[in-house]
């Protein structure tokens, strides 16, 4: 089955040329599109001169955000190659050739799985997917000094299970068979950044495509915190809340009386996060 690989680059071409360096002669990866999302710095200059029949920059005349941006090269490999199944990466993933030869057995051995990630290794912990936003989780996730325990009600714990269906598998690295990211019309353009992931799991469950987790595969997520370096905390914290009430109003069935507390939740500790700056 051949794999293509898009790389989605905002002003990080150190870790995206590590990333194009480290899998450009892997011999299960056929395709590599590289999106430059209008960065503001060299990348564009830097990343050029390792452009080859293999590898494949293309640079986005807007930044529209990371949806779009992996959209860019989705649609790409969709209309100009015979790709079966794409990777999703974040330029800071340390990936082994074993390990993309495994998700793409999975995908020859098991019809049924639509989308595919292995765990992912960051910051000391470990993601295997997590389950969709509740109520509960969200208004947690409101609250300041509280919300980094909203992904602990959601996440799932470790399992002997090989293949384990999940809701929501992790965004900074995943595989999915082409033709089934087509039919839900890739990712959903409308945020900007963050909640691309549920959306995701929303759009692919309508469709009925359902996304594993290889617990036996692992890949490592250096957060190279390019996101952190370019957006301010407040306006990170306004764009992420933005895109939640996008995901609540457009995907969950929320009541106006549990869409009201989010709100008021949300405006309470921007309040807050405000105070602690000015202080």
């Amino acid at each position: 089955m051949k794999t293509g690989i898009v790389i989605l680059n905002y002003n990080d071409s150190e870790n995206t040329i590590k990333m194009i360096n480290q899998i450009k002669d892997y011999k299960n990866i056929s395709k590599i599109v590289i999106v430059d999302n209008k960065s503001s710095d060299d990348s564009v200059e830097r990343i050029k001169p390792l452009t080859n029949k293999k590898i494949v920059l293309i640079e986005a005349k807007n930044n529209k955000g990371y949806a779009n941006g992996n959209n860019i090269g989705l649609k790409y490999l969709s209309n100009d190659t015979d790709i079966e199944l794409v990777i999703i990466s974040n330029p800071d993933i340390l990936v082994e050739e074993s390990v993309i030869d495994e998700l793409i057995k999975d995908f020859k051995k098991h019809p049924e799985i639509s989308f595919l990630g292995p765990k992912i290794l960051e910051r000391g912990s470990i993601s295997r997917g997590w389950r969709h936003p509740t109520f509960l989780s969200e208004l947690v996730s409101n609250i300041n000094y509280f919300s980094k325990y909203e992904k602990r009600l959601l996440r799932y714990e470790q399992t002997d299970e090989h293949l384990r269906k999940v809701d929501v598998i992790h965004g900074c690295f995943f595989m999915a068979r082409l033709k089934d990211f087509e039919d839900i019309n890739f990712f959903d353009p409308n945020t900007f950044l963050y909640y691309e992931e549920n959306i995701l799991a929303k759009k692919r469950e309508k469709k009925g495509f359902n996304a594993y987790v290889d617990n036996y595969l692992s890949v490592t997520h250096a957060l190279s915190q390019s996101v952190d370096k370019s957006l301010k905390k407040i306006k990170k914290y306004k764009i992420l809340k933005n895109s939640m009430f996008y995901y609540e109003h457009q995907y969950c069935e929320r009541n106006i009386i549990e869409r009201f507390i989010l709100k008021l939740s949300y405006i309470l500790s921007l309040g807050i996060l405000y105070l602690t700056f000015w202080i």
